[in-house]
């Protein structure tokens, strides 16, 4: 692969005055070069650079009309839309905080977030405002409630009506490089949600970082499907798009029968993906794809050969990059746009394209904090500019995340002689069975890979000989007939013996984070799921 056909990124990034990494700063670096070109496509509607200040400008005022000062928290429960892109600037221009949450929740994970982050107001989409009156109704002060879009003719004034309806305000701009920007309420998947804390300084740093990790260019269509309560959008798809100077198109909702259909007429250039929505475009009805979409550059992460070769071959999108990012520390690694490739690796470290800016580090230690040897496993450590600044309203939680300085992200890996690394499984997603330490992950791999499976989870339950065991608990594809013995039978063909589930038990569904990972802690105790199961004891080993 050559870069000859591409500007370099840190060209890219200096095609723009220098910023202080103010969330204002880097937008007016923007604004005066790009004033008139398009920053956000969405259904039928095009948002410029200027339309997009102009709208923040109001948005400025309608925020301080409520009061709202440096460090509030606002919270946002919205499908993606280009007025939650219009809120985040005019929140950083004053210092305030955008609380990103899933517009899929229910009143009760909704309620968790927003009584912890103490939000000020709640912005949302129509469809959850009924979830959002109840989230906050034991709150005091009761948040303020704005729907961005009406739903019906008589309903409330909308948010877009509201700001229409304010004088602009040019002068405010207390948000600093320093400024907490976004709390970001992590998955969850072993426990409450934390809030995680980030700046605008590392807000952008992740953002330009994309740029290096993508080869953005100035004319560069990033499609967004993820949703924007998520880091990969906010970070990756809105902050790239903005750094590169780039348009972003925005989507409402990720829909697999519409994707192709969508990149086509967008003529998107690039987009990011999580592994659940490549595998089901990859298994979709071959007539909804559209040959004449201009996608070539795609972020996704895992990726195996399947999936690497359905999209090279049958979707003819010419560059898929694998990648490792968690909330707390997000753009350290990446496999390197111009190669070399490695795949079913988390790649390499991922520095920002300016090297005046620190490089982020990377360890795999012990439970002593010794690093390892190449090729064993071990905990990753990391430290990077694009570091949190902490979990909100939780010291202990904060410090309990680092060591020595360096944060512990509980995900086990090995490293080659090449610094690429490789992920092994969660640290807490271990299961401890006759004397050998298991992943869950590398069981739920396997075994999901069969056609009639659409999802799996394997969990430890209580052994009678001590330690655990395995129970799997499966979701069939809709209109298929799988069994447990044939799942068990797939197993003894992909599993070695040590490794095969004992438990093996048909769900309607399993329970989910916001990012939808699969939320593993839900699962336990696991006594009613047991007592469901089939137990494959006797043809264990």
């Amino acid at each position: 692969m050559t870069s000859a056909a591409y500007l370099s990124p840190l060209e890219v990034l200096r095609n723009f005055d220098h910023h202080d990494f103010s969330i204002d700063q880097f937008f007016q670096a923007r604004l005066r070069q790009l004033s008139d070109r398009p920053m956000v496509e969405y259904q039928d509607t095009i948002m410029s650079w200027k339309t997009c200040s102009a709208q923040a400008d109001r948005a400025v005022t309608w925020l301080r009309q409520r009061g709202i000062q440096s460090g509030d928290r606002i919270g946002s429960m919205a499908y993606n839309h280009p007025a939650t892109v219009v809120l985040l600037i005019a929140c950083a221009r004053i210092g305030a905080i955008v609380v990103p949450c899933n517009p899929e929740f229910e009143a009760r994970e909704a309620k968790y977030i927003f009584e912890h982050a103490g939000v000020r107001g709640v912005v949302c989409s129509p469809e959850p405002l009924s979830k959002v009156l109840e989230a906050t109704s034991q709150m005091t002060p009761t948040p303020w409630k704005v729907v961005i879009e009406e739903d019906q003719p008589d309903s409330e004034p909308s948010l877009l009506r509201q700001w229409n309806s304010c004088e602009p305000d040019v002068s405010t701009r207390t948000g600093t490089a320093d400024s907490t920007c976004m709390i970001i309420y992590t998955s969850g998947t072993t426990g409450f949600p934390k809030g995680v804390m980030h700046s605008q300084r590392s807000y952008l740093l992740t953002a330009e970082a994309f740029v290096h990790r993508m080869y953005l260019q100035p004319d560069e269509r990033l499609m967004c499907v993820l949703p924007l309560f998520h880091i990969n959008a906010l970070m990756y798809s809105l902050g790239g798009a903005m750094a590169c100077g780039g348009t972003l198109i925005l989507i409402r909702r990720f829909s697999a029968s519409s994707f192709w259909q969508q990149a086509a007429a967008t003529r998107a250039t690039e987009v990011n993906v999580i592994m659940s929505a490549a595998a089901i475009l990859a298994r979709r009805p071959p007539e909804e794809f559209v040959a004449s979409h201009s996608l070539r550059k795609m972020f996704l992460a895992p990726l195996n050969q399947d999936l690497l070769d359905t999209f090279h071959q049958r979707f003819h999108v010419s560059v898929l990059i694998e990648c490792y990012g968690m909330t707390e520390i997000p753009g350290v690694l990446s496999n390197p746009f111009l190669g070399p490739h490695k795949l079913g690796s988390m790649g390499c470290i991922s520095p920002h394209p300016d090297p005046a800016i620190e490089r982020p580090q990377v360890r795999v230690i012990d439970e002593a904090g010794k690093e390892v040897p190449i090729g064993e496993v071990g905990e990753l450590v990391v430290k990077t500019p694009t570091l949190m600044q902490g979990y909100f309203n939780d010291p202990d939680q904060t410090a309990a995340s680092f060591r020595d300085g360096w944060f512990l992200t509980g995900d086990l890996v090995r490293c080659d002689a090449d610094d690429f690394l490789f992920f092994f499984t969660r640290k807490k997603d271990i299961i401890r069975r006759r004397g050998e330490n298991i992943s869950g992950a590398e069981i739920d791999s396997a075994i999901g890979s069969h056609s009639d499976i659409l999802e799996c989870a394997s969990i430890g339950v209580a052994s009678d000989l001590g330690e655990e065991e395995i129970l799997l608990a499966v979701v069939a594809r809709p209109g298929t007939q799988i069994t447990p013995e044939i799942v068990h039978a797939y197993a003894q063909q992909k599993l070695s013996p040590i490794k095969r589930p004992r438990y093996i038990v048909m769900v309607d569904s399993l329970p989910h984070t916001g990012s939808m990972k699969i939320a593993k802690f839900r699962l336990k105790p696991a006594n009613n799921l047991r007592l469901q199961a089939t137990d494959f004891s006797k043809k264990e080993i």
